[in-house]
């Protein structure tokens, strides 16, 4: 068999995994898999690509806290109406395109829903009522839907009309492909004319096909329905020939059906009934008439809930012929409510459409970060960035903690993947380059399971991304070098800064609480300072969360700490030792990192502290001489 019709040429590791993946379903799930209909290749050039430390870092549909998906960008964009929906809006928040023309024609089609409030409106009510048009296509494949599976298709089926109706007069693209879909007319009518409204869940219970539909099937069920009928005449009959005025007809499970005679009335029992069960205050017997009725009662019965079965099964087999049908209707379906989803995202939420080239250029004015906005009591801040391929493609972001670097640094990177999944963006204007890749180092964490310190890690992930990012590539940087001394964690990033820059050429965003850092701007023309903006009033530090060109001087740590509950002795001793370090700043040049590092205990301050406690009055000329010598030769070792 050819597979060139499938686009298969060439993928042979990739034939032999799908071929081991559908004998595993075939031998372990023991179904029929009629609902599998093709086999496509799935190629990462097509897609902007995200390794899982940058998908979990960015929080796209599990949070970093709980792993839940509250508080992700599928919380934010998800108001999808059906199952499908939901699945495929998470398929496309998954995988980014990197084709220009698609996003265009996904973002138009959310803009022609998003203005239109009467379309909307149309499409939402009738979203509503769609049930999972993907999942029972695969149970009738599979031999396993049931009698109210049918008719969640029938009623599906039954909203198809009005969405071609309402979508009609729609000119984006997308839009008029989804109105072509299938309404499946002929499905829905097989269903309407053979299923019951009512019926049940299981094929053991009976009540399946609608009366009309069957002849054998209609008669055997008259035969049920008129049964009670013939036992009350039946039981009249025998009270007026046996003359025993309180004769009973009834029913058990054990026994089947019976007469009931009290003591008092055996004498009137007929020779023709014979005894099957004795009582206390009576007997029960059973005659050869209502033996025979039983029989044909039972007999009908069970012979229909069998043909029902039988029948139940022929339309199943019937309706799976048209699976392919459809699961391409589910797939349009699929991608409106997502469609929808983005617009009534957008429209909540006043995003504004992008727009999306190769330019390479991202500029963004007023942006916000989409999840955080929601979660905020307060307004959110709103802030600009603009880099590109030449003057701007490296940012060097410093400020203080808690000032908004880091939150800043993820918008951009959700406003980039929104814009590339079709969607608008939380701004007042965005103009998105298209980016082949998104890398994030931010925070810290070790893997003890694997034997790698926090450091470890931290490099693992800078390698990765210094290894496989392109020109066309997004890096967002939240520190480099905290696991460890100063001197190497400097000589880090400021390493990698100029290999990024110089080499890769990638759009970087970097947050450094290395202030000497910032010299690089002055160096490389590709280089910008941004610094996050604070407001120091009485002795304390007001965010303002504003990114503006420039540079911080203060990282403002010890404010946080007091901001987190340390002890107050804690702080005062904190800002004592900050005040004497900052008078031995770290130097740089050009060419050089010339790092002088001030310790916490400098051969300086001890001899002072010496001095200080040293008995002039209680030492001899000798003793103090020796003293000299002694401090002499420890400060030419220290220096």
């Amino acid at each position: 068999v050819s597979l060139e019709s499938f686009g298969l040429e060439g993928y042979t590791s990739g034939l032999l995994a799908a071929s081991a993946v559908l004998t595993f379903l075939e031998h372990t799930q023991k179904m029929n898999l009629k609902h599998i209909r093709t086999i496509k290749p799935y190629s990462i050039d097509r897609y902007l690509q995200m390794n899982f430390t940058t998908y979990k870092n960015l929080e796209l549909t599990e949070s970093l806290r709980e792993g839940k998906k509250e508080g992700t960008l599928l919380s934010t964009l998800d108001y999808c109406l059906t199952s499908m929906g939901k699945r495929e809006i998470k398929r496309w928040i998954d995988r980014p395109l990197m084709d220009v023309e698609l996003i265009n024609r996904r973002l138009q089609s959310v803009k022609e829903i998003k203005e239109n409030l009467v379309l909307k409106e149309q499409i939402k009510q009738h979203l509503g009522t769609i049930y999972d048009l993907e999942r029972l296509a695969g149970k009738l494949g599979s031999g396993l839907a049931n009698p109210r599976d049918l008719l969640s298709i029938k009623l599906s089926a039954q909203m198809l009309g009005g969405i071609k109706n309402h979508l009609n007069a729609c000119k984006s693209g997308l839009l008029s492909w989804i109105c072509q879909l299938d309404a499946l007319t002929d499905v829905r009518d097989i269903i309407e004319t053979s299923i019951n409204d009512d019926a049940p869940a299981t094929i053991k219970e009976g009540n399946i096909i609608k009366s009309g539909y069957n002849t054998e099937i209609d008669e055997l069920r008259a035969i049920n329905q008129q049964g009670a009928k013939w036992l009350v005449n039946f039981e009249n009959q025998e009270r007026t020939r046996t003359g025993i005025k309180n004769l009973k007809v009834g029913f058990n499970k054990v026994y089947g059906y019976y007469i009931e005679v009290s003591k008092a009335n055996q004498h009137l029992v007929p020779p023709d009934y014979y005894r099957k069960q004795t009582l206390v205050n009576g007997e029960r017997y059973v005659c050869e008439e209502l033996k025979q009725y039983e029989e044909k009662l039972t007999t009908a019965h069970d012979r229909l809930i069998a043909l029902e079965a039988e029948m139940f099964e022929e339309i199943r087999n019937r309706l799976a012929l048209h699976i392919d049908r459809i699961l391409d209707t589910a797939n349009r379906i699929a991608v409106l409510d997502v469609l929808y989803s983005l617009a009534s995202a957008a429209y909540l939420h006043d995003y504004v459409m992008p727009g999306v080239d190769y330019s390479g250029k991202i500029e963004i004015k007023s942006g916000r970060h989409p999840v955080v906005e929601n979660t905020l009591k307060s307004g959110f801040v709103p802030n600009d960035i603009k880099i590109d391929r030449e003057d701007r493609r490296f940012c060097l972001i410093t400020g203080p903690n808690m000032g908004g670097k880091s939150t800043f640094m993820r918008q951009v990177a959700l406003i980039v993947v929104m814009a590339q999944i079709g969607s608008f963006v939380p701004a007042e204007q965005a103009h998105i380059g298209v980016v082949d890749k998104i890398f994030t180092r931010v925070g810290a964490s070790d893997d003890l399971a694997a034997g790698q310190s926090t450091f470890m890690v931290e490099m693992i992930e800078v390698a990765s991304m210094l290894n496989n990012a392109t020109e066309s590539s997004l890096i967002i940087l939240d520190e480099i070098g905290r696991g460890t001394s100063t001197y190497d964690g400097l000589s880090l990033a400021y390493s990698v800064s100029e290999y990024i820059h110089e080499v890769i050429r990638a759009k970087t965003l970097f947050a450094t609480h290395y202030h000497e850092l910032t010299a690089l701007a002055d160096r490389y023309k590709g280089m910008i300072n941004l610094t996050v903006a604070v407001k120091e009033v009485d002795n304390s530090v007001v965010f303002l969360k504003k990114v503006l060109p420039g540079k911080a001087d203060k990282s403002y740590g010890i404010h946080v700490a007091k901001l987190a509950g340390l002890p107050e002795a804690v702080i005062n001793r904190s800002e004592e030792i900050l005040s004497g370090l900052e008078t031995k700043p770290v130097t740089f040049n050009h060419n050089n990192i010339c790092v002088e590092q001030p310790g916490l205990f400098s051969c300086e301050a001890l001899l002072l502290d010496e001095l200080k406690s040293l008995n002039l009055d209680g030492i001899t000329p000798k003793q103090a001489l020796d003293i000299l010598y002694g401090w002499t030769t420890r400060l030419k070792i220290e220096q």
